[in-house]
């Protein structure tokens, strides 16, 4: 086994699984899968989740959401906006479509209705981070347009959902009123949303009280925790980065995976598992890192960049912390010079 090995565990995202649905229930699970299910791969992820009975999946976008589609009969949703290209493959394929805008609101309509077909939609209320959807003075009209639609057939209002800012806990709670709000205009509207979806990973994992009927987590399924957060309890990391001993030169050893293979040039000082224990990395170079010696250091042994490893473990989000980073970069930008290997 030669160059770097990213290693990605079957077993350990089924039990991440089960860990998130316990600590979630009775909301359920709607597991994102953006940026090919966070560059560990979708297509044997959505098979894997399915059989452990994730029921909905979310693709971010249009094309990750019909990639998804295809290898599950379960719900699907995207939430960006999309091209009206897009739109209509989705609405063909029973993409759900989240909609935070009245442009957006009126191409999906439009799309659906061109093709005599009806959409599900989801209304996002803004209920402060701004990431799109409609603001509270707008809700209002968004839902007559939406209601009006549902009424000729086009539509089925099958949600209301939002991002919460997580500045702080009362900015959360602040958030969960505006949400809250909006879903009672609707049901007076006669609206009678299917699914209410407010928190993602970290408020749905800490923050029981502000889930709703559904709740959507990503990462943590995979083991990766957020930035300077907490371990997560019963979760681990699934994926294991390692790569060989390339060069032992009077004491300076390079180990083969560098900023071509996607690490951060700047990344110093995080502590990598080796034979002879943890060491830190002290250079990142093209294709090589420069790493701390270690006694009966070898060419070909092998060193854990993150994931169980000989010395112990270290995860994703840790080496992320020494640039300022998420876990997510990390493993996303590793390039295709890696090779992934999907095992048990």
């Amino acid at each position: 086994m030669s160059g770097p090995l990213l290693e990605i565990s079957r077993g350990a995202f089924r039990r991440n699984i089960a860990a998130v649905q316990r600590r979630l229930s009775p909301s359920e699970l709607l597991l994102v899968m953006k940026d090919d299910a966070y560059g560990l791969g979708v297509d044997w992820s959505v098979a894997e989740a399915t059989a452990a009975g994730v029921t909905w999946f979310g693709g971010y976008d249009i094309p990750t959401a019909l990639r998804i589609r295809a290898l599950t009969d379960q719900r699907v949703y995207a939430w960006a906006t999309s091209a009206r290209s897009e739109v209509a493959t989705a609405i063909t394929a029973d993409i759900d479509l989240g909609v935070g805008s009245a442009a957006y609101l009126d191409a999906v309509i439009g799309e659906a209705e061109a093709a005599g077909a009806r959409v599900r939609v989801h209304l996002k209320i803004d209920t402060g981070l701004h990431r799109n959807g409609f603001r509270p003075e707008e809700w209002q009209d968004a839902v007559a347009t939406a209601m009006a639609a549902q009424r000729r057939g086009s539509v089925v209002v099958s949600g209301v959902w939002s991002h919460l800012a997580e500045a702080s806990d009362a900015d959360d709670d602040t958030a969960q009123r505006v949400f809250l709000d909006a879903v009672a205009h609707l049901v007076e509207a006669g609206g009678e949303p299917e699914v209410l979806h407010l928190t993602a990973s970290a408020a749905a994992w800490w923050r029981p009280e502000l889930r709703g009927s559904l709740s959507r987590v990503g990462a943590f399924c995979y083991g990766i925790r957020s930035a300077d957060g907490p371990p997560l309890e019963g979760l681990r990391l699934v994926a294991r980065l390692s790569a060989p001993v390339e060069q032992i030169d009077g004491g300076v050893v390079r180990v083969g995976i560098g900023a071509f293979h996607g690490l951060p040039s700047i990344l110093r000082g995080a502590q990598i598992a080796t034979p002879g224990g943890l060491r830190r990395i002290v250079d990142i170079g093209g294709t090589t890192m420069t790493v701390e010696p270690w006694g009966g250091v070898a060419s070909g042994q092998r060193v854990v960049l993150f994931g169980p490893g000989e010395a112990g473990e270290h995860d994703a989000t840790a080496l992320a912390e020494h640039v300022g980073t998420v876990g997510e970069e990390i493993i996303t930008r590793l390039t295709p010079a890696v090779r992934r290997l999907v095992v048990d």
